[in-house]
C-alpha cells in the first residue's frame, strides 16, 4: 500500500516539497492563487489545481488517490485571522473571510476519510471555536491526534518561528518526531553566509532570486547607523523616525535591525525584503535580506525556481508567496512522522 498525498492551500509548495523529501508521494495541490501555480509545479512536479478550496468536493479528492493506498490529506489553512497582531487587538478575525476555512478541510476530512491527516496554523488558532469545532469533528470521527507548538530551530529551521502542527490518525496514535537540533547550534551564518555580496537595489545576475531592494539615501544612513542585534536606540537622533519618538512606537525595537551571524533568524514574514518591517537588515551588507535569502532561511532548496517566466518578475508576489509558505523543513519534519507513525503500523511505505 503506497502511501499518497494531498496538500490543500498549498501555495508554491513548501508542506509539498518537505513531504516530498521525507518520502512521500505528493499527488495533487490545491489552492486558488494562480501566481504560485508555476513555482509549486516546475520545482515539485506535482499537479496544481487552481481551486476555492470551498468548492473542493471529497469525491474528487477520492479520484486522485490511487486504488489500494495509504491516503494522507495535509491542509495548512491561511492563518492571518489568528495571527498575533489580531488577538493583540482583542480576538481573531471572526467576519474575516478566512476564518471558517480550517472547517473546510474538516469538511473534507469527513468526506473522504484519509488514513492520516496533518495541519499546521499560528499557535493563537488554539483559542478560536473553530479550532474547537475542528477538534470535535476529528474526535467524532475517531481520529487519534498529537497537537504542539513547534520551536522552529529545534528542528533546524533558523528562524525565532513559533508553528503550531496537528497530526492525526485513524491507525492509533501519532506524534511528531523528537527535535533534530541544538537551537544554540542552528545560526543565520551557515544558512546566507556564502552567498555573493549584493548592494541594495541590485540583483546577482546569476540567481534572479537573489536580489534586495533598494534604499532611499535616509534608510542607507540607518542601515549603517545599525549593529547586528541592535535597535533603532543605536542610530543618532536625527536618524530616528518620527514614530519612534512617541510612546506608542517605543516598543517596536526590531524594525529597521540588523541580523546576526551566530544567532538564529527573525520568523520570515511576507514583507522580509523591506528593511523598516523587522530584523530584516543583513548582518553586514548595508541592505535588506535578498529573496534568495529569505527562501532559504525558509529552508527552500537553493535552487527552488520562484519566477514564472510568463508573468515576469514580481517582488512583493514572490516575498508573499516565500513569508507564506511552510518552512521546507517543518514539513519534511511532518513527513517523516507520518513515515515513523506507518511503519510503526506496518503499513507498507
Amino acid at each position: 500500500m503506497p502511501v499518497q498525498a494531498i496538500d490543500l492551500f498549498c501555495g508554491v509548495g513548501g508542506l509539498t516539497c518537505g513531504l516530498i523529501q521525507a518520502g512521500i508521494n505528493v499527488v495533487a495541490g490545491f489552492d486558488l492563487d494562480p501566481t504560485c501555480q508555476y513555482a509549486y509545479e516546475h520545482n515539485n512536479h506535482v499537479p496544481y489545481h487552481i481551486r476555492n478550496v470551498r468548492e473542493v468536493l471529497g469525491g474528487e479528492l477520492n479520484n486522485l488517490y490511487n486504488d489500494n493506498t495509504t491516503r494522507v490529506l495535509v491542509g495548512c489553512a491561511p492563518c492571518q485571522p489568528f495571527s498575533q497582531m489580531r488577538f493583540k487587538m482583542g480576538q481573531a478575525n471572526i467576519n474575516d473571510e478566512k476564518y471558517n476555512l480550517l472547517l473546510e478541510f474538516g469538511r473534507l476530512i469527513e468526506e473522504t476519510h484519509p488514513d492520516v491527516i496533518s495541519m499546521e496554523n499560528v499557535p493563537q488558532i488554539r483559542e478560536t471555536d473553530v479550532y474547537r469545532e475542528f477538534i470535535a469533528l476529528l474526535e467524532r470521527n475517531h481520529y487519534h491526534y498529537n497537537a504542539q507548538v513547534v520551536y522552529c530551530p529545534n528542528y533546524g529551521i533558523p528562524q525565532t518561528r513559533r508553528r503550531f502542527v496537528l497530526v492525526g490518525s485513524q491507525l492509533g496514535q501519532i506524534e511528531l518526531i523528537a527535535p533534530t537540533h541544538n537551537p544554540q547550534n542552528v545560526h543565520v551564518r551557515d544558512f546566507i553566509a556564502d552567498l555573493p555580496a549584493l548592494e541594495a537595489g541590485a540583483v546577482n545576475p546569476d540567481d534572479p532570486l537573489h536580489r534586495s531592494s533598494a534604499l532611499s539615501q535616509i534608510n542607507l544612513q540607518r542601515i549603517r547607523a545599525s549593529v547586528p542585534g541592535g535597535t533603532w536606540h543605536d542610530w543618532p537622533e536625527e536618524l530616528r523616525c518620527a514614530c519612534h519618538k512617541k510612546d506608542s512606537g517605543t516598543t517596536y525595537a526590531s524594525v529597521y535591525g540588523r541580523m546576526t551571524w551566530e544567532q538564529i533568524g527573525p520568523t520570515i514574514t511576507t514583507q522580509f525584503y523591506n528593511y523598516g518591517t523587522g530584523r530584516f537588515g543583513h548582518p553586514q551588507q548595508d541592505r535588506a535580506l535578498s529573496l534568495r535569502e529569505g527562501a532559504i532561511l525558509q529552508t527552500f532548496p537553493r535552487d527552488y525556481d520562484f519566477v514564472d517566466p510568463e508573468r515576469g518578475f514580481v517582488m512583493r508576489d514572490i516575498s508573499r508567496h516565500i513569508g507564506n509558505a511552510v518552512p521546507v523543513r517543518l514539513g519534511q519534519v511532518i513527513g517523516l512522522s507520518i513515515i515513523g507513525h506507518l511503519q510503526e503500523n506496518n503499513i507498507e511505505i
